[in-house]
């Protein structure tokens, strides 16, 4: 088995795993057993807004190498604004925090917990009954992917482990080699202002906090997994602080542009369940 198919494999299957007993655990059977009559009547009424997401991903995927071409040639280059910005932030964190069981920690978390984390909320949100929240969701993340897209063709900026190899050791790649054969297929290492690992994250979380009268329990699940994929950018020395801080606001600006394009008259909350159960309520009912 070839090493991209091995961690493919590996990351299909913990993922599958972790989506299966969170569903139990947060979603809650009753919810659960309801997807497959929500799904077909959810997906169709954001058709729209799919079609929009795959259009953005392969995009992102196709046309990757001749963007980056663009980005080489006309691209700012902001790598030594960054570091004079920061300074040696990123140095520090490696060099203060590193342990085999960090890293063990964090390059799995950035690698099977972010994949977790993208993927549970297409499961929890198909499950309510009312699509609003899904297709809020994916509106998000297509925004998040464009957006993250253009700004990977207008800046070329190096990571850490790039232009301060004597300080930033590449963690997730000594860790474990394999993984740098999933990431250079998503990936390029100039793609690194903003982080979109962090904004994912924080769109995710962002999304639980909305969503936290439907799955309490999800909310702070959300946020320390989030938290970790968002530490983890930098204590593998991926991304810089920089990189986080713009990726924050980026997924902010996200759900907020979202949230106005679903429901340009909503408060951004949740509703109630149409049965008329209060959100507070939900989960007992689950």
């Amino acid at each position: 088995m070839s090493p991209l198919l091995s961690i493919v494999t590996s990351v299909l299957f913990w993922v599958t795993a972790m989506c299966l007993v969170a569903g139990v655990a947060i979603v809650g059977p009753r919810r659960l057993y309801g997807i497959g009559g929500n799904l077909v009547p959810h997906l169709r009424e954001s058709r729209r807004e799919v079609a929009a997401l795959l259009v953005v991903l392969v995009v992102s995927g196709i046309g990757r190498p001749a963007l980056q071409s663009v980005s080489e040639v006309f691209g700012l280059r902001l790598t030594g604004a960054i570091i004079a910005l920061e300074g040696d932030f990123v140095p520090w964190l490696q060099a203060t925090f590193q342990s085999p069981r960090l890293t063990l920690y964090f390059s799995s978390v950035y690698v099977f917990g972010y994949a977790f984390l993208l993927v549970f909320p297409f499961l929890a949100y198909a499950a309510l009954p009312e699509p609003k929240t899904l297709k809020r969701l994916i509106v998000a993340y297509t925004l998040n992917y464009a957006i993250g897209l253009v700004l990977y063709t207008v800046v070329l900026a190096y990571g850490p482990r790039n232009v301060m190899p004597d300080l930033v050791t590449s963690l997730l790649y000594t860790f474990n080699p394999d993984f740098q054969t999933l990431t250079g297929e998503v990936n390029v290492e100039t793609n690194v202002f903003p982080s979109l690992h962090t904004s994912l994250s924080v769109t995710v979380a962002a999304f639980a906090a909305l969503t936290h009268d439907r799955y309490p329990r999800w909310t702070p699940v959300a946020w320390w997994i989030a938290g970790s994929v968002v530490v983890s950018t930098m204590y593998l020395g991926i991304h810089w602080l920089t990189d986080v801080v713009f990726g924050t606001a980026l997924a902010l600006g996200c759900v907020y542009a979202a949230c106005r394009y679903v429901d340009p008259g909503g408060d951004g909350s949740d509703d109630a369940e149409p049965d008329g159960t209060e959100p507070g309520n939900a989960e007992a009912n689950a």
